[in-house]
Formats: C-alpha cells, sequence, structure tokens
C-alpha cells in the first residue's frame, strides 16, 4: 500500500510540475521577395529551387559520381562529424536518462570465524562460524523534476543532437562541391594542356617554315628568334600546368580519405552537362533547406533551454531514495518476515545563500543566448549574400563565355590569315607572331571560362542549400 501511494505521489508530481524559463519561439526574420542577381525582379511563379535536386542529377558525370560517393564514406571531415553525431546521442540519452527512476538490485552473503581464545571469550554455546546476508531493491533514487530542471537539460541536448545533425549535412554539401569543384578544376587543367601542347606543335611547325625562309635570303635571324621564343614559351607552359594537375590530383584524393595518386577522368570539360535552368526557388524556402541556417537555430534552441536550466536553481531540488530487502544474520533465515527492511528518504534542498552564483548563472546563460540569436540571424543574412553572388557569378560567367567563344573564333581566323600572308611574302612575321600570342592566351582563357562556368553552378547548388540530400 504505502508503495502504491509513493508511485502515485511521484507520478502527480511529474504531471503537475511546471517548466522554468522561456519557452522557443522562432525569431522573426522577413527574407527579401527574391535573391539580389536573379533574372526577373518578381517572385517566382514556379517555388522549384535548383537545390531540390539530389547532387547526382546536378553533376551528371559517372566518374565525377564515383568520386563522389568515395568520398562520402571515407572523408576524414565527414567522418568525424558523424562521431560528433553519435557523442551527441549518447549525451541525449545520459541527460534523459536522469528523468527516470534508477532500480538497481545487491546482495552480499559474508561468512566470518570468531576466536574462541581471543581478548573477550565467547559465551558458552555461541558459534564461532557465522554467515551473515542481505539482499536488497532500490526502487527509487531520482530528482523529482518539479520546476522542469532536467527537462530543460534534455530539451538542450536534443538541440544540441539536431545542430550536430544539421553540422553533419553542412559538412556532406561541403564536400560535394569541394570534391565537384575540384575535378572540374582538374579537367580545366587537362584542357590547358592540351592547348599548350597543341599550340606548341604549331609554333614548331612555324619555326621550321622559318628557318628555311631564312636559310633562302626570304627571313632574317630576328625572324628565327622570334620564332623560338614563342616556342620556348609554350614549351615552358606544360610542365608548369602538369605541376598543377598533380597538385590538384592530389588535393582530391585527400578529400576522397586517401594517399595522393592519379586521378580517372570522366568526361572533358566541353562535355559537361550542366541544368537546362537554375531556378533559385523563394527566399523563404532557403531557411529550412540550410543545413548551417538549421544548425544554428538549434543552438538558439539549446541556449534558450539552458536559461531554465539557471533559473531553476532558485527553486528546492527535491529527490527520493528508497529501497526494500531482506537481512539476516543467518543465511538461512534470510528471507524470512522479520528479516525485511525497508527505507524511504524523501530531501529536500534548498539554496540560501550563494553569494550571486545563481544569479550569475542566469545572466551568463541569458548572454549565451542572445549571442546564438544573434549568430543565427547572421547565419542567415550570410546565406542571402551567398546566393546572390553565385546568382550574380552564374548569370555573367554564361556572358563571358558566350563573348569569348567569338574572340577565339575571331583570333584562330586572324591567326590563319596572318600565317597565310607571311608565307605569301605580303606581310611580316610580327603580325602572325603578335595573332598566335592572342589566340594562345584566348584559348587558354575561354578554357578557364568553363571553368568557371561549372564552379558558379556548384557554389549556387551549395549557396541554396543543396548536395546533403541522400
Amino acid at each position: 500500500m504505502k508503495t502504491r501511494l509513493i508511485i502515485i505521489t511521484l507520478m502527480v508530481s511529474l504531471l503537475t510540475g511546471c517548466l522554468i524559463g522561456p519557452n522557443y519561439r522562432r525569431p522573426t526574420v522577413k527574407p527579401p521577395d527574391v535573391f539580389r542577381g536573379g533574372s526577373d525582379a518578381t517572385p517566382p511563379a514556379d517555388t522549384t529551387s535548383l537545390a531540390d535536386l539530389k547532387w547526382f542529377e546536378v553533376f551528371k558525370d559517372e566518374r565525377l559520381q564515383g568520386l563522389i560517393r568515395t568520398a562520402l564514406v571515407a572523408n576524414y571531415d565527414l567522418r568525424d562529424a558523424v562521431a560528433r553525431v553519435d557523442a551527441a546521442r549518447a549525451n541525449l540519452g545520459i541527460t534523459r536518462a536522469d528523468q527516470l527512476p534508477n532500480v538497481a538490485a545487491s546482495a552480499d552473503v559474508t561468512t566470518l570465524r570468531n576466536s574462541a581464545s581471543g581478548a573477550f571469550p565467547l559465551p558458552q554455546g555461541f558459534e564461532q562460524r557465522r554467515t551473515i546476508g542481505s539482499a536488497a531493491l532500490n526502487l527509487l533514487s531520482f530528482e523529482v523534476d518539479i520546476w522542469g530542471r532536467l527537462r530543460r537539460g534534455t530539451e538542450a541536448s536534443r538541440a544540441d543532437l539536431l545542430a550536430t545533425e544539421e553540422n553533419r549535412k553542412a559538412v556532406i554539401t561541403t564536400l560535394v562541391s569541394d570534391v565537384a569543384g575540384a575535378y572540374f578544376n582538374l579537367l580545366e587543367l587537362d584542357m590547358e594542356l592540351e592547348i599548350a601542347k597543341r599550340t606548341l606543335n604549331t609554333r614548331e611547325g612555324s619555326l621550321q617554315l622559318i628557318r628555311i625562309r631564312e636559310r633562302g635570303g626570304l627571313a632574317t635571324l630576328l625572324e628565327v628568334r622570334q620564332g623560338e621564343q614563342l616556342v620556348h614559351a609554350a614549351a615552358q607552359a606544360i610542365p608548369a600546368i602538369e605541376q598543377l594537375i598533380e597538385q590538384t590530383e592530389n588535393q582530391i584524393s585527400l578529400l576522397l580519405g586517401g594517399s595522393p595518386a592519379a586521378i580517372t577522368r570522366g568526361r572533358p570539360l566541353t562535355d559537361q552537362e550542366q541544368p537546362p535552368a537554375v531556378p533559385p526557388g523563394l527566399p523563404s524556402s532557403l531557411l529550412e533547406r540550410r543545413p548551417d541556417i538549421r544548425g544554428a537555430e538549434q543552438n538558439l534552441v539549446a541556449a534558450n533551454a539552458i536559461i531554465g536550466v539557471a533559473k531553476a536553481a532558485y527553486f528546492p531540488r527535491i529527490s527520493l531514495t528508497g529501497f526494500l530487502g531482506f537481512q539476516s544474520n543467518q543465511l538461512s533465515n534470510l528471507f524470512t518476515g522479520p528479516t525485511r527492511a525497508w527505507q524511504f528518504v524523501p530531501q529536500v534542498t534548498q539554496p540560501i545563500f550563494t553569494a550571486g552564483r545563481i544569479k550569475s548563472n542566469v545572466r551568463l546563460a541569458k548572454a549565451q543566448q542572445e549571442i546564438a540569436l544573434i549568430q543565427y540571424e547572421r547565419v542567415i543574412q550570410t546565406a542571402f549574400g551567398e546566393v546572390s553572388d553565385a546568382l550574380i557569378q552564374y548569370r555573367k560567367v554564361r556572358e563571358i563565355r558566350a563573348k569569348q567563344e567569338l574572340l577565339v573564333a575571331t583570333l584562330q581566323d586572324r591567326s590563319r590569315l596572318a600565317y597565310m600572308r607571311y608565307r605569301g611574302g605580303v606581310d611580316t612575321l610580327l603580325n602572325a607572331l603578335d595573332a598566335d600570342r592572342d589566340l594562345f592566351d584566348a584559348e587558354l582563357g575561354i578554357a578557364q571560362t568553363r571553368r568557371n562556368e561549372l564552379l558558379a553552378l556548384v557554389q549556387l547548388y551549395r549557396a541554396l542549400g543543396g548536395g546533403w540530400q541522400q
């Protein structure tokens, strides 16, 4: 009967207990109507976003997809993030366990033998050898959470777990974009190397022609030296590009969690498929999609709950302990009626003078909550800025690439005509060499612009919060 009364009392206390501290309310954030840098100043009718696509739907190169999959398994930063999620989940279990009673069982058996000829002789008929035993069940050992201190602590731990999970997603987003960006850099360097080798072959052919003309008296030694200059310039560019290629391969290997090694390519840079459209979606949806924003909000939730933990220290802490068991100096009589024992100890602790410690803890918790709020708002505004920058970059780079394609076509024709006129003896070698240099620079420039266009797509996809979806 007494046990039932205790249980009922505990249940009523838990159900009627209040929560000290403010309940969390999401701060009011007014997002812009549209992202600056988009092609239209009016809100889009279609609310879909590029970031709604999974990463393998954006990056179609099969080899790149294989690299990303390897990185998602072996990358060190991601493995660290996963381990942190496991640690936060275990910490939540520890905090949550404080809200529940602890039940434990204990038993012991002690056998002793007293000396018959010691300083205190045993009475006649007293047994020298005795066996003493006890068995107990600790029914109660926990704090009654009337003021919600433990529940607020659990709320904070749960928010920490969610924040850690969002951080894991943010690491995935960063990892996908880093692997894709490094891969596109590698393809661009491959294209530069191809252009440099092709230019070297062309210039070596032109140098042979100049030397033939010099032997026939139709060209000067200065023209030969000018031709040699262009050959050496193209030749020295090749090892420099090869150095960057190997260093980029090492960078990708590190992202994959492996040792430096060569990276197998898939499609060339010019064959990389891009989405037909890159809609940014609604700015308000960014708050729900980007992991770093959601993680910052969970940090704010945790800081808000810690205020309740700090304020609960003003109020009494009520703890209950109790056990039920048997104790006997004769093991054979351990479980008989007279050996039964039980204990119930309620305890109340009320702070009286703490020299301002509790008040300072509350102030500290409020200050940390204010810091978390500022960080949350800053992350949101930073996200809007990153999306705007990425949209502007993507749109302008595409315009630059279109103009550079026209420039390269013009310079190719100019170089062909200049060498034709030089061979025909109606123009100087200087015009042909100038046209050759300009064409080489323009071809390298358009390779870099095509790379920049793909990198702008990667940056836009990341800024919109895409890449973590499995």
